[in-house]
């Protein structure tokens, strides 16, 4: 399974990310990452190209919701039907606003690398059935 990991918007922190990313293709993963300062045109042109099955954005400049919406808006018009998931700095209580833009998952603040795998390991399981 493909993931596309992402840094949308202007943040510049991406330890996180990286140790993800090592993380996801640790546990077999094919992993692409788009860089830092991504915008949702590039994220998602990226998706198309590379024909990814989710796409995993990590946000930590507390631009979360306007990234979420906007990532949302931009699949729905351009008719792109993949799993998508948020994570990075994510307070517990912007979790319920987030779910309702779009994406699949929400990771706040405080996850376990474990978590983000198995999610990810079920949906390879749902795509393999």
């Amino acid at each position: 399974m493909k993931i596309l990991l992402s840094k949308p918007g202007l943040d510049g922190h991406y330890v996180g990310v990286k140790v993800l990313a090592h993380a996801l293709k640790d546990a077999g993963f094919q992993v692409l990452y788009t860089g830092l300062r991504k915008s949702v045109e590039n994220i998602l042109d990226m998706a198309e190209k590379q024909q990814v099955d989710v796409l995993g954005l990590s946000i930590l400049s507390g631009t979360h919701l306007i990234i979420a919406e906007n990532i949302g808006k931009t699949m729905k018009e351009r008719g792109i039907q993949i799993p998508w998931v948020v994570g990075g700095n994510i307070p517990a209580q912007d979790v319920d606003a987030l779910m309702k833009l779009g994406p699949d998952k929400v990771f706040p603040t405080g996850t376990q690398l474990e978590e983000v795998i198995e999610y990810f390991n079920n949906i390879r399981e749902q795509k393999a059935k």
